[in-house]
């Protein structure tokens, strides 16, 4: 394999109560789950930012319990993608990123704007959106990720947006949500959201495989040949890319396991 990128694959959040008898050894206390978590995956997904605010001792105390080469993924803001007029999220975002995110530094991972399944593809009220999106905050380069979640997203002109301001379309891995495996940004960002909980490690063996083989694709700059497209017309530059995989089950008991699955596999190709 020639250079590739680096995948990092996680589960979301770390304090989810059947994990305290499925995941983490006997009578860990909470206050170390983190610790523990971060040592198990290169990555986690913070789904918490999506509901709450969170402040900047917060994002420090995060950053140092976890390794050095950690990861983590934070969903933006509800209120920033829940509103009509997305042009007009300027204040939330603005609030939102000086919240004390930058204080992760380098462990700063990508962060995911998620949208409702009612939310509608309209160029000019996206692309609002997407101008709203800073490279950097306090000096720590920001990178987007966009989840949407409504068939109208499925056309070439969504994907040309998202490519010129440089924000990667997430692939979902979902029983109804729009797929789109186009790639539009420097790094790729996928959400596995069909595992279960009878599969010790969320995903079926052979899935685990694929998905390994997928990753590593996308690792090298190319884009998985087997996955839907919204613009198969436009090729993406063949260039290495940091690939982020996240197990988002509807059981999500086995959600770590399956991480922990998928690294096992990425792991023995290196």
């Amino acid at each position: 394999m020639g250079k590739a990128g680096r995948i990092r694959a996680g589960m979301g959040g770390w304090t989810f109560e059947p994990w305290d008898k499925a995941f983490y050894p006997d009578k860990l206390a909470k206050a170390k789950q983190l610790h523990f978590a971060s040592r198990q995956v290169p990555t986690i997904e913070v789904n918490g930012t999506y509901y709450s605010s969170f402040k900047e001792p917060t994002f420090v105390k995060w950053a140092a319990e976890s390794p050095d080469d950690f990861v983590f993924s934070l969903k933006g803001n509800r209120f920033i993608t829940n509103r009509r007029v997305l042009a007009e999220a300027g204040e939330s975002m603005m609030r939102f990123l000086e919240s004390g995110v930058a204080a992760l530094g380098e462990k700063l991972g990508p962060i995911l704007w998620q949208f409702a399944p009612t939310k509608k593809f309209d160029a000019g009220d996206f692309e609002g959106f997407l101008k709203l999106l800073p490279e950097k905050q306090d000096g720590v380069r920001l990178r987007h990720a966009l989840e949407v979640r409504n068939p109208t997203f499925v056309v070439p002109e969504f994907v040309a947006l998202a490519r010129e301001y440089n924000a990667a379309i997430v692939y979902a891995d979902h029983a109804t949500y729009p797929a789109i495996a186009d790639v539009t940004s420097d790094f790729v960002y996928a959400r596995l959201q069909t595992g279960k909980d009878e599969n010790p490690d969320c995903y079926t063996d052979r899935a685990l495989d694929q998905w390994a083989e997928r990753a590593g694709t996308w690792a090298e700059g190319k884009t998985p040949a087997d996955l839907p497209r919204a613009d198969p017309a436009t090729e993406a530059p063949v260039e290495p890319r940091d690939v982020f995989v996240y197990f988002i089950t509807e059981g999500k008991v086995r959600a770590p396991f399956g991480a922990m699955a998928l690294m096992r596999r990425v792991n023995s190709k290196a």
